[in-house]
């Protein structure tokens, strides 16, 4: 039953590949503090993580609402940098495929819910993807897997036949823990990191019929399970 299932999305570094603008606003924003932000930094630290993490370990000498405040800076200067941006190679004939298919679709984010809908609106995607999980408002964010789950449930879909894209290890290993195989975009790190931290399968876009593959093996699981909640 094609219904029960979804592929669920990341948004930065899968569905566009933002993190060169993400690096850059971390740049601008923490140099007033003396923090330097280089590639190898923002690799290690910064990509896949929440707000409230990336806080705890570049701002641990502010307060909870002045690391909010800064953050906060830091997500208008990306979203001031989003004119041009295109989604990546294939993903809106793959999410259009899936709805033909009759999947459902959903973005999983730890970005704030401003981020992605001016984000999606900026691809055309918004329409495309309606179901919008934001890890910051629930009780916990990636790496947890409880934004997949979440997604799981708003989908109505089975985690044996979905799922997810992703391009950092934690956020692999969150939609692995909530039972979905896992494709990595190699948009920041190398197929190899994506594979050690869980996915199925890793690939520079969307165009790649392995993909396609795997959506067809996933829907026709015949699954007596109940959706993971």
């Amino acid at each position: 039953m094609t219904s029960r299932a979804a592929l669920l999305f990341d948004l930065d570094g899968t569905l566009v590949d933002s993190d060169a603008r993400h690096l850059a606003a971390f740049q601008r924003v923490f140099a007033s503090y003396g923090i330097v932000v280089d590639q190898t930094t923002y690799e290690r630290d910064i990509h896949g993580a929440s707000n409230e993490a990336i806080g705890r370990v570049f701002l641990s000498h502010l307060t909870p609402e002045q690391r909010r405040g800064v953050l906060d800076d830091k997500e208008a200067a990306y979203r001031s940098d989003l004119i041009d941006i295109a989604p990546v190679a294939g993903a809106v004939a793959l999410i259009d495929f899936a709805g033909r298919r009759g999947m459902k679709r959903a973005v999983v984010t730890n970005g704030p819910r401003a981020n992605a809908e001016k984000v999606l609106a900026a691809l055309g995607l918004e329409l495309r993807l309606p179901i919008v999980v934001i890890g910051s408002e629930l009780p916990r964010s990636k790496p947890d897997p409880l934004p997949y789950l979440n997604g799981l449930e708003l989908t109505g879909a089975l985690a044996s036949r979905s799922i997810a894209f992703e391009d950092s290890p934690s956020g692999v290993r969150a939609a692995a823990a909530a039972g979905l195989a896992v494709v990595g975009l190699t948009t920041t790190l190398d197929a190899a990191a994506l594979t050690r931290a869980g996915a199925t399968i890793a690939t520079n876009d969307f165009t790649d019929p392995r993909i396609f593959a795997l959506i067809e093996e996933r829907i026709r699981t015949n699954c007596s399970e109940g959706a993971r909640i």
